[in-house]
């Protein structure tokens, strides 16, 4: 009797996130991406969205270093872990797209499905979204969860990161 009930949840469980991907404006928008080699391709300065295999070459290959973080990139990231549905998600999601044009030459800016890529969000903890993991050159990355009250507080949260965390801009150096 247990065996099934939990059968029945174990399927109830799949039927509901099978749906989660599939439902909305865009759906299967994200089936779409393109592949790791033209992940980086294009000036259109939007974030781009990352599948696991994706994320192990760009960002972290956590599968290989499964006891120290060793960033992947060639310049600092910013991953929004998001799902569609999700309203503040919905909320970010513009900001990010103009502070990746802003600051498309010097970060990278990638996107991380939780619906698509549930593994991924598993291995980083992911319990609440949008979550955001910064990743440095250097450095361990740091999470953050959440938004501020408005769209512009939430855009300036943003930016005071990505100086902080992500540029570690040192103010006190004069040039000579």
């Amino acid at each position: 009797m247990r065996i099934t009930g939990y059968l029945s949840m174990l399927f109830l469980f799949i039927a509901i996130t099978g749906c989660n991907g599939q439902t909305g404006k865009n759906s299967g928008g994200n089936k779409s991406v393109s592949p790791v080699s033209q992940v980086n391709a294009g000036n259109d300065g939007l974030p781009r969205q990352l599948t696991k295999q994706d994320f192990l070459k760009m960002v972290m290959n956590y599968e290989k270093n499964t006891e120290v973080w060793v960033y992947e990139g060639n310049k600092p990231c910013l991953v929004d872990f998001y799902a569609d549905w999700c309203g503040p998600c919905k909320l970010t999601s513009p900001i990010l797209e103009e502070l990746s044009k802003q600051y498309g030459d010097r970060i990278n800016f990638y996107k991380v499905d939780i619906d698509e890529e549930q593994e991924l969000a598993a291995i980083f903890g992911i319990q609440s979204i949008p979550t955001f993991l910064f990743c440095p050159m250097d450095g361990q990355p740091t999470m953050s969860s959440g938004i501020a009250r408005s769209k512009e507080e939430t855009k300036q949260m943003f930016i005071k990161q990505i100086e902080e965390l992500l540029l570690k801009k040192d103010n006190s150096s004069t040039t000579i």
